[in-house]
C-alpha cells in the first residue's frame, strides 16, 4: 500500500505544472545589457572614466576584435543575427539593397537575439538606434519588430540628438532642443526604468548614437578637451602610397587646414562619447542602486571603426584597414576577472551566441560566428578561429552615404595578416606582425604559396554559411 502511495503521489508531481521549467528557476539567470557605440574606433576608451573604471577596470578588453563590415547597417545585421554579410544578405546601408528596408523585406526580425532571449524568458528592451533608415518606405513610422518588450528608437533625425521623433512602444513622440532632449540622457533615463523596474532577468540592447557625424555633444560637454588632437599614427596623411590600390593612390595629402578639420571632428566625436559614457554610468548606478550588478553582465562595443585623418583619409568607414574594422570589446560580468584582456581574435557574429548562452536561449542553425564565454570565463578551447571576414559592397546610390572611394572587396583578416581582394581585381596584403600600421601592401612581392594559402582560406569564408563558418575560420 505504502509503495503504490508513493508511486501515485510521484506520478502527480510529474504531471503538475510545477514540475515543467517556470521562470521560478530561470530567475537567478544573469541579467545582461549590451552597449553598442556608433562609429567609435578602437583607442580611445581612456578618454571616458565611466567606461575606463567601470568596465574596462573590472572587465574583460579584448585586443582583436573585428567587425564583418565597417558600415553601420551591414554591421549591425551580423550583430543582430550572427551571420557574415554574404548569408544575411543586407549588403548597404540603404535600399533597396540594404537598410533597414532590406532587413525588413527578408523578413530578418523574424529571428535575432532579440527574439531568441524573449523565447528563454528574458524581458528585452532595444533603446537607441536599430537599423539605418528605420522604419523606411516599408513599415510604419510606429512599427515594432517582434523580440522586443520595450522599444525605444528613434525615427527621424537620430543624429542630430536634438529635435527627433521617439518610437515609444509604438506611439510616437517629439523632442526638442533644449538640454532635457539630449537623447543619450534620455535613453538613459529610460533605460534606468527598465532596470530598476522589472524583477524578471532582462536582455537591455542599449544604441546611443555617438560618436557618430555631426558628433553633436550635450551641452555640459560642448567644451570639453580643448587641446585633444587626433593620433598622430605612422599612418597618418600616409606620405607613401605608391604601392596601394588606385583609390587610395588617388587620394591627395592632407593640407594643413584639412588636419586642423581633423583635429576638430576628433575632439567633437570625444565629447560625444562623453555622454555615451553618462548613460553606462548612469546604467550602472541603477544595476548597483537595485542590488542587480554583480548578477548582470555588460557588454560595450562599436557597430565600426572610423578614420581620422589615418591613410589620407580625413574621416570616413568602409575601408579594410584596421582603423575601420577593428573595434573596442569589453565585458564585465560574473566570473570574469577585473582588469585581463583576450588575445584571440573575436568578430561581431560572436556577439548573439554569447548573448544567448549567458541566457541559456537557443541559437539557431543559421548563425555563424562563436559563443565567447569560454573565453570570458578563462577556459580557452582547445581550437579557435584563425580567420575573419570582412565584405564590403558599394551601394547602387551613390549619393546614399558612403564616405570613402572604396571598391567592393573582401578581406580576410588572419592572427597575422590582412589579406584584400577588390573587385577590381587589386590586392592588399599587410604582415601585421612588422607591419601593425599597414603601410607597406607586399600584394605585388609576396610568396606565391602564401597568396594562395590566403585566397583559399578567403574562398572558404566566402563560402560558407551556418555552422560551416566555424569550420571555415578555424582553417589555417
Amino acid at each position: 500500500m505504502l509503495k503504490s502511495l508513493c508511486r501515485l503521489f510521484c506520478l502527480l508531481l510529474l504531471l503538475s505544472p510545477a514540475a515543467e521549467p517556470t521562470m521560478a528557476v530561470s530567475a537567478a539567470r544573469p541579467n545582461i545589457v549590451f552597449v553598442m557605440a556608433d562609429d567609435l574606433e578602437s583607442g580611445t576608451l581612456p578618454y571616458f572614466p565611466t567606461i575606463t573604471s567601470e568596465l574596462v577596470g573590472k572587465g574583460m578588453s579584448f585586443d582583436r576584435f573585428f567587425v564583418t563590415n565597417s558600415w553601420c547597417c551591414p554591421s549591425r545585421t551580423s550583430i543582430l543575427r550572427s551571420q557574415y554579410v554574404h548569408s544575411h544578405g543586407v549588403l548597404t546601408n540603404t535600399a533597396p539593397e540594404g537598410g533597414f528596408d532590406r532587413f525588413h523585406s527578408l523578413d530578418l526580425e523574424r529571428s535575432t537575439v532579440g527574439t531568441w532571449m524573449q523565447q528563454a524568458g528574458y524581458r528585452t528592451a532595444l533603446m537607441g538606434k536599430f537599423l539605418n533608415h528605420y522604419p523606411g518606405a516599408t513599415a510604419d513610422a510606429a512599427y515594432v519588430p517582434p523580440g522586443w518588450n520595450e522599444w525605444d528608437v528613434p525615427v527621424r533625425k537620430l543624429y542630430e540628438e536634438y529635435g527627433y521623433r521617439l518610437n515609444e512602444n509604438g506611439d510616437l513622440y517629439d523632442y526638442g532642443w533644449g538640454e532635457q532632449d539630449y537623447l543619450s540622457d534620455v535613453l538613459a533615463a529610460k533605460a534606468r526604468d527598465f532596470i530598476t523596474g522589472t524583477d524578471e532577468p532582462f536582455f537591455l540592447y542599449l544604441t546611443p548614437i555617438g560618436p557618430h557625424n555631426p558628433s553633436n555633444p550635450a551641452i555640459r560637454h560642448v567644451t570639453d578637451l580643448p587641446e585633444v588632437l587626433a593620433p598622430r599614427t605612422p599612418s597618418f596623411n600616409q606620405p607613401d602610397v605608391s604601392k596601394e590600390p588606385l583609390w587610395l593612390r588617388s587620394l591627395p595629402l592632407m593640407t594643413p587646414e584639412d588636419v586642423g578639420r581633423v583635429d576638430e571632428r576628433h575632439r567633437r566625436r570625444l565629447r560625444s562619447m562623453l555622454g555615451v559614457d553618462d548613460l553606462v554610468r548612469s546604467v550602472v548606478d541603477a544595476l548597483r542602486d537595485s542590488g542587480k550588478l554583480d548578477n548582470t553582465y555588460i557588454v560595450f562595443t562599436s557597430d565600426n571603426g572610423f578614420h581620422l585623418g589615418t591613410h589620407r583619409l580625413t574621416q570616413g568607414k568602409t575601408t579594410p584597414f584596421e582603423e575601420a574594422i577593428k573595434v573596442p570589446f569589453v565585458v564585465r560580468g560574473p566570473g570574469i576577472r577585473p582588469g585581463s584582456t583576450i588575445g584571440q581574435l573575436g568578430a561581431t557574429v560572436d556577439i548573439a551566441p554569447t548573448i544567448a548562452e549567458l541566457g541559456g536561449a537557443v541559437v539557431p542553425d543559421f548563425a555563424e560566428g562563436r559563443s565567447l564565454v569560454s573565453l570570458l570565463h578563462g577556459k580557452p578551447p582547445a581550437q579557435w578561429r584563425k580567420n575573419v571576414l570582412v565584405e564590403f559592397n558599394r551601394p547602387l546610390n551613390r549619393s546614399s552615404g558612403a564616405q570613402t572611394p572604396v571598391p567592393a572587396y573582401q578581406a580576410l583578416r588572419t592572427e597575422r595578416y590582412t589579406y584584400v581582394k577588390y573587385d577590381t581585381g587589386e590586392r592588399q596584403l599587410y604582415d601585421l606582425t612588422v607591419d601593425p600600421y599597414q603601410l607597406d601592401n607586399l600584394a605585388a612581392t609576396a610568396a606565391p604559396a602564401l597568396l594562395l594559402g590566403l585566397d583559399a582560406r578567403l574562398e572558404a569564408m566566402r563560402a560558407c554559411s551556418g555552422g560551416g563558418c566555424r569550420e571555415a575560420d578555424a582553417r589555417q
